[in-house]
């Protein structure tokens, strides 16, 4: 597939590599739901997949799952031969794009007519409960604020990605998962774990220093206790659906080529609109 160029650079590509490096698989509880989640809608499919692919930055975990896939690393350029596959999966690695519609084109081009195409990755409300604590402490310390978190898509904009792409059939949905921690310490020594720690491109290249941390705990704490004494973080994981375009698919009508009235299809009364009352 061709590289998507002149975007952005919001995402330090060897920074993310290193934290994937490091990441630990018994962390990965988020792979597992969005891989039980992935195996329940393709049940609900029913049909036999025989070319699939699968773009993310976890190898390992994913092809335990799908030992007969092709696992593809979600570089900036895929390595996807177009209309080769008729399934192509791109996980837990959307949220890191610096091109995520480029990343959706290239999967599109690899989809056979007809095939399917499924992501799932973190955005909507995800961390928003240490964002927010992490701004208010360093705002307060330091009177700034530095990138320590990336930027969550919603699920509208998310949604919108399906069809810049040239998706066919699109479908954007959300499903918001809590985890509870002692603290807020602990919620970011997991996120190393996973792999999921900050690179951002702009992030600062010093050691955060340890009253901001401090602070940032305790207004987590102060507003984000549950009732066992811990701390919840939110995780929303977006799944987007879309198929490769095929003549075989619903086809939207033209407009006026309706052949039955919709007050007939509703087995109701059509009141024409009085003009004069406008």
């Amino acid at each position: 597939m061709g590289a998507m160029t002149n975007t952005p650079q919001l995402v330090d590509r060897p920074a993310l590599l290193r934290n994937r490096a490091r990441a630990e698989p018994e962390a990965l509880f988020l792979h597992d739901t969005v891989a039980d989640e992935i195996h329940e809608r393709l049940t609900e499919v029913n049909r036999t997949f025989k070319s699939v692919a699968i773009v993310t930055g976890f190898p390992d975990f994913w092809r335990r799952h799908f030992p007969d896939a092709k696992i593809v690393a979600d570089d900036d350029t895929l390595a996807l031969q177009q209309d080769a596959h008729d399934l192509v999966l791109h996980t837990m690695a959307l949220h890191w794009a610096n091109d995520p519609v480029g990343q959706l084109v290239q999967c599109r081009h690899a989809l056979q007519p007809d095939g399917l195409f499924i992501a799932a990755f973190l955005g909507g409300q995800t961390l928003h409960e240490l964002r927010t604590a992490l701004a208010e402490a360093e705002a307060m310390i330091t009177g700034g604020l530095s990138p320590r978190i990336a930027p969550m898509g919603e699920i509208r904009d998310l949604g919108a990605l399906l069809q810049r792409a040239g998706l066919a059939l699109p479908v954007a949905d959300g499903t918001p998962l809590t985890a509870s921690y002692a603290n807020a310490f602990h919620l970011m020594h997991d996120l190393r774990k996973m792999g999921e720690n900050n690179a951002l491109a702009g992030r600062p290249r010093t050691i955060t220093r340890r009253n901001i941390l401090t602070e940032a705990s305790s207004i987590y704490a102060a507003n984000f206790a549950n009732d066992a004494g811990r701390v919840d973080a939110t995780f929303e994981i977006i799944t987007l659906t879309g198929w490769g375009p095929a003549d075989t698919q619903p086809q939207p009508l033209r407009p006026g080529s309706a052949k039955i009235r919709l007050a007939d299809a509703l087995g109701t009364v059509e009141t024409p609109l009085d003009k004069s009352k406008s």
